[in-house]
């Protein structure tokens, strides 16, 4: 059926191409996999090379997706190549069919850092204060607002909860949708009438761990 492969390699190109070319690196690779095969590759400077008809591997980038379809990205050792490789794996649908659009990049490829936050600004009242983000205990998301908390004193920022989970140095920890705290100011951790763990701080303030966020807690706090 080698015309209809040439008919879907067509197709992906014009629906994918003009998508990933704005922004991937000219030394990159683009692999595309449907129902576990490899209908698309398209070679960067790196010297990869992929077959079209190739099985997709187990545990590799495109594997993942195929099965867990959200963005998926990793350093891979030899799942696809006989060299390591970065890799960004995307969703896709091609003809109604589930699949996979993988960025192929070389393994010395590091992602953007996003800085950290070094301070907050908080308003109390009519006054702003930047605070040191050491000094913060817990930040706290209420009435789709955001407040911060220094010395038992409560300030109000702009900075939504969910920005601050992706810019906050790894002393804070998400223990549920309403509260991201400063692991230095855990006192103790313990478990309430119905065997739900709630954190209690240096300064008293108890908060409740969600059940959505009790393996990351415990991953993290290594209890």
């Amino acid at each position: 059926m080698p015309n209809q492969k040439l008919v879907i390699e067509k197709d992906l190109l014009q629906q994918f191409k003009i998508i990933v070319e704005d922004w991937i690196p000219k030394n990159a690779s683009i692999a595309i996999a449907v129902n576990d095969t490899y209908v698309y590759f398209g070679s960067g400077s790196h010297n990869i090379h992929l077959e079209v008809g190739t099985a997709v591997k187990e545990d590799s980038i495109a594997y993942r997706v195929l099965r867990n379809p959200i963005k998926t990205d990793a350093v891979m050792e030899n799942t696809l190549f006989d060299t390591p490789y970065y890799a960004i794996g995307y969703p896709i649908f091609v003809k109604d069919q589930p699949g996979a659009l993988v960025i192929v990049l070389p393994p010395t490829f590091s992602k953007p850092k996003i800085e950290t936050y070094r301070f907050l600004t908080g308003r109390q009242n009519e006054d702003w204060s930047p605070i040191p983000i050491e000094q913060i205990s817990h930040i706290e998301s209420l009435q789709k607002r955001t407040w911060f908390y220094k010395d038992g004193e409560q300030y109000k920022t702009t900075v939504t909860l969910k920005e601050l989970q992706t810019r906050l140095p790894n002393i804070f920890l998400r223990i549920h949708r309403s509260y991201i705290i400063n692991i230095h100011f855990i006192k103790k951790i313990s478990r309430d009438v119905t065997s739900n763990f709630v954190i209690l701080l240096k300064d008293g303030t108890e908060l409740p761990v969600s059940q959505s966020y009790m393996n990351d807690v415990r991953s993290v706090l290594e209890f």
